[in-house]
């Protein structure tokens, strides 16, 4: 069953990673044994109705694209699979270190999709609350988008520092006020185009509403599941639900948020012509796939499947 299910006792956990090929399984083209990869933390069949629709991070389902850890073995292992490898697996420029491309696998790839989400426009005003790893790599998708102007939520100052840095016009501390407030004194009292809640708490998440423009937009990138309390939506800025105010939330999968197929241009670092990597939902084969990652080893491969190292020469961290 595929969604958003609890870790099972005994799982091995981790989900993302850079690595080296092991070995390819007959069905998998285009990768090399040897070569270093990296695999995003969500891991989509690229077949479903929900894959074949868009939505590659819900692949079955709720959530059915976050396979490692909570469906199947995750690569804090020796030895980890991957499956539907041809679209998973992303080959890692030799100019780029480990370290730079594990960050790709998750939190970069998560703030640009918060960017992505927020559907910035030319010059719009964005607010980005948290200038955590995630927060910080939305704010600078917002500038790649074309923000007119980034508003920053954070109150650490190396973290104040690094937003400045990477495009935040500017930065609202929360322990100095109500940012809700400092943010509308910063607009004039107009709001925001657009907020993207970079934190997980449900008090980011209803700040974001209040902030935001009637027929504007909230993206959610951040993680509310360990949260004891609901999260709320505040009536008043919703419009009582009639403010046209819409609410975007999903996984780093690869998807648009128009509903698109990805192309793998998109995907795959240092490569950049269109007509090398036609769009994912072109490449996959007839046979079916399978996540039984204890059928699959360093000797013994299925089709879709490709088994690899995880690389920690470099840094233990970065399993």
């Amino acid at each position: 069953m595929k969604g958003a299910l609890p870790v099972a006792a005994g799982v091995t956990l981790g989900h993302e990673a850079v690595g080296v090929v092991h070995a390819l399984g007959s069905a998998v083209e285009g990768f090399t044994e040897g070569q270093r990869v990296a695999v995003n933390a969500v891991t989509p069949c690229f077949r479903c109705h929900y894959c074949q629709s868009g939505f590659t991070s819900q692949c079955g389902g709720p959530l059915g694209g976050y396979r490692y850890t909570a469906q199947m073995d995750g690569n804090m292992a020796e030895y980890f699979v991957v499956p539907a490898a041809q679209g998973d697996l992303a080959p890692i420029p030799d100019e780029l270190s480990d370290e730079k491309a594990a960050y790709c696998c998750d939190m970069l790839s998560t703030g640009f999709l918060g960017a992505e989400h927020a559907r910035i426009g030319l010059g719009e005003t964005v607010a980005v609350f948290a200038q955590g790893p995630v927060g910080l790599c939305a704010t600078i998708g917002a500038n790649l988008l074309g923000a007119g102007r980034v508003i920053a939520v954070e109150a650490r100052p190396e973290r104040r520092e690094l937003a400045r840095r990477f495009g935040a016009d500017d930065v609202v501390d929360f322990t100095a006020g109500d940012p809700v407030d400092q943010i509308m004194d910063l607009t004039g009292g107009e709001s925001v185009d657009a907020a993207i809640e970079a934190f997980g708490f449900p008090q980011t998440f209803e700040a974001c509403v209040r902030v935001t423009k009637a027929g504007w937009r909230v993206s959610n990138i951040g993680y509310h599941g360990e949260n004891p309390e609901p999260l709320k939506l505040p009536l008043d800025a919703f419009g009582l639900g009639m403010a046209d105010k819409s609410i975007h939330r999903t996984l780093p999968g690869r998807q648009h948020p128009d509903g698109a197929a990805v192309p793998a241009t998109a995907l795959r670092p240092g490569r950049s012509d269109p007509d090398d990597h036609p769009p994912l939902r072109l490449r996959r084969h007839r046979d079916g796939l399978h996540d039984d990652a204890g059928q699959v080893g360093p000797h013994r491969q299925a089709a879709h499947h490709v088994p690899v190292t995880p690389r920690t020469d470099q840094q233990e961290g970065l399993r």
